[in-house]
């Protein structure tokens, strides 16, 4: 059993409670992929293993989990952002190191930038060495994101996208907004250039340019962590882990509240009014 201290917020907590996600699972049942609290004493991380999905997740104050759900955190970091590793770590992790491979001679564009994986990514680009710009369609949170490390931050939608980023020219764009976004993207890669995408906030459908495609030799992959293997999400927590816990990799903490408050958290986060992450104090 672990007790538990913090659990993150993600989309996939709402898409569950609509029926979006596992619509065939059990009920009643406890949302919450992801959280940290202690076992004997010791700090630890758990998620994965379906929880909050297929089996009771982790919005309550101690859970019974899968031993392979839980790892142990490295000494001296944040609770509150360890929180968010299950998700929006490893999902940075992943789309930035195993998917985009990016180095320090890549330019990177990142859309969303000021969502929890967008942000996170931010980070993770600039401690390898990349040039990393950030898009959002909000100007208020234009100074937030540049905060995060983003060399220059865009404001634009979808139709002005190409425009505003030719400057930069990148060779990488971490695509999870979808919609017309991804055509935008596509036109703005350069040639032998990575779209990596992983989300679909702006639109599930998008009308591209195959020809643009092929003709650039464009790499495009994608990152679903609902069906990642287990062995390669555990690669992504063990890495994503490591770089927070040296800095690498940071995790912008919205606000915490209280469990109580869970119906106004996930208001919020449908409403698009969070920077970062959103996290439950479930004490």
């Amino acid at each position: 059993m672990v007790n538990l201290a913090y659990a993150a917020i993600n989309p996939v907590d709402r898409y569950v409670a609509l029926g979006r996600v596992a619509p065939d699972s059990p009920l009643p049942r406890t949302l919450g992929s992801e959280a940290v609290g202690t076992v004997d004493g010791r700090p630890v991380l758990v998620c994965g293993h379906q929880l909050g999905r297929q089996r009771d997740g982790l919005w309550a104050t101690a859970a019974v989990v899968p031993r392979g759900a839980v790892s142990d955190l490295p000494a001296g970091v944040d609770l509150r952002q360890a929180a968010a590793i299950g998700v929006v770590g490893v999902t940075a992790w992943t789309v930035v190191t195993r998917l985009a491979g990016v180095t320090a001679a890549d330019r990177v564009l990142v859309l969303g930038a000021s969502g929890g994986v967008g942000s996170t990514a931010i980070s993770l680009v600039r401690s390898i060495g990349a040039q990393v710009w950030g898009q959002t369609e909000d100007s208020k949170k234009r100074a937030w994101i540049s905060a995060r490390g983003a060399s220059q931050v865009v404001v634009t939608d979808s139709e002005h996208l190409v425009e505003e980023v030719r400057a930069l020219r990148p060779t990488v764009v971490l695509d999870p907004l979808g919609g017309q976004f991804t055509a935008g993207a596509i036109t703005a890669l350069e040639p032998f250039g990575r779209l990596i995408i992983f989300g679909t906030s702006a639109g599930l459908r998008g009308e591209i340019s195959i020809q643009e495609l092929y003709r650039k030799e464009l790499t495009v992959l994608t990152y679903s962590g609902l069906i990642e293997p287990p062995e390669r999400f555990a690669a992504g927590v063990a890495g994503a882990l490591g770089a927070l816990a040296d800095g690498r990799l940071r995790i912008s903490v919205d606000s915490v509240m209280p469990l109580a408050e869970v119906n106004e958290a996930l208001a919020r986060q449908a409403n698009r009014e969070v920077l970062g992450k959103l996290v439950l104090d479930l004490s």
